[in-house]
């Protein structure tokens, strides 16, 4: 079943250009004006229980979207459809279905314990108090921090607190949840933790995720979809699988030689570094073939060679910039 449906999605702003000392008189009366295309006429669907990565860069048009799919922003024209309702019309009915969890925003009083938080939102939200201390209870059992549940939240490490907002964010039990760069700033430990956490989410409780972030490791680890946002326009829309499967064409290979030599360049084979002895070499493997780069230099001469495939990092720079569309 289909949770979010978008048609020809555009949204435009209108800007002002400000008052320089060339316009600065004819600006006083009529200030000139100019049509920005944040979000070019995009369609796309989204299934019940999917986890999917919304990425681009800064300015690609992607927080427009969300923000239109959460009915913040009217669009300019094209159709949306989440859970069936209308987020620019129907915005209140929408919010008691959906959820958001902000790694730059907190939601959390920081002055009052999490349970307190919870109490509140749990009003906010209409919740009977049985249900409520049942779904507390349930989700603090998931999220394990009844260790610190009734400690003020500006006591608590920003991964304590990133898990209590995650608890926030489901005491309503909405049918979808919005990630806006959930582990930012978290060490590593935290980091992997929040991410197993947000996949049992999807698993166990077949919450439908819709992921932004500039972390590939969130993305790679968590979302099985992707889709990329670039000047208003989706430049690709894929499972993870094939998008590691088809982009991951080109290796890169570290070799040690024995000898300093001149590595030829040819179509498919770049040196990226060479030092000394030795050399890192991107190799695509669409225009070439690694017994053809091995046949650059002496099989005797070869003292070491790691091969890997590039990181999914430098892909999505890639596409971002247009060369894989």
């Amino acid at each position: 079943m289909k949770v979010i449906e978008v048609n020809n999605l555009r949204k435009e702003f209108v800007l002002k250009k400000k008052a320089t000392k060339e316009n600065g008189k004819k600006a006083l009366f009529k200030r000139e004006r100019s049509v920005k295309n944040a979000v070019d006429g995009i369609s796309f669907a989204i299934e019940e229980g999917e986890a999917l990565a919304f990425i681009g860069p800064n300015g690609a048009g992607k927080s427009t979207t969300i923000k239109m799919l959460t009915g913040i922003l009217y669009p300019t024209s094209g159709d949306i459809k989440v859970l069936g309702l209308n987020p620019s019309k129907d915005r209140i009915k929408l919010s008691y279905q959906i959820g958001t969890v902000f790694g730059q925003k907190e939601q959390l009083w920081v002055h009052l314990s999490p349970m307190d938080n919870f109490k509140f939102f749990g009003s906010i939200y209409d919740m009977k108090k049985d249900e409520l201390e049942k779904r507390i209870e349930e989700l603090a059992t998931i999220f394990d921090i009844k260790g610190y549940i009734n400690q003020p939240v500006k006591s608590l490490s920003l991964g304590q607190r990133m898990k209590c907002e995650m608890v926030a964010s489901l005491l309503h039990n909405p049918k979808m949840l919005f990630f806006d760069e959930p582990t930012i700033g978290l060490d590593p430990i935290a980091k992997e933790t929040l991410r197993k956490l947000i996949k049992k989410i999807n698993r166990e409780l077949g919450t439908t995720l819709i992921f932004t972030s500039h972390d590939v490791g969130d993305i790679e680890e968590v979302c099985k979809r992707v889709i990329i946002i670039n000047d208003g326009k989706i430049v690709l829309d894929d499972s993870m699988k094939n998008l590691k499967y088809h982009h991951l064409n080109k290796k890169i290979v570290e070799v040690n030689l024995k000898n300093n030599v001149k590595i030829p360049e040819k179509d498919g084979i770049k040196v990226l570094k060479a030092k000394d002895t030795l050399y890192k070499i991107e190799v695509d493997m669409n225009k070439t073939t690694m017994d053809e780069l091995l046949g650059l230099f002496k099989a005797d001469d070869l003292q070491d060679i790691t091969i890997s495939s590039e990181p999914l990092e430098e892909i999505i720079k890639d596409i971002y910039r247009g060369k894989d569309e």
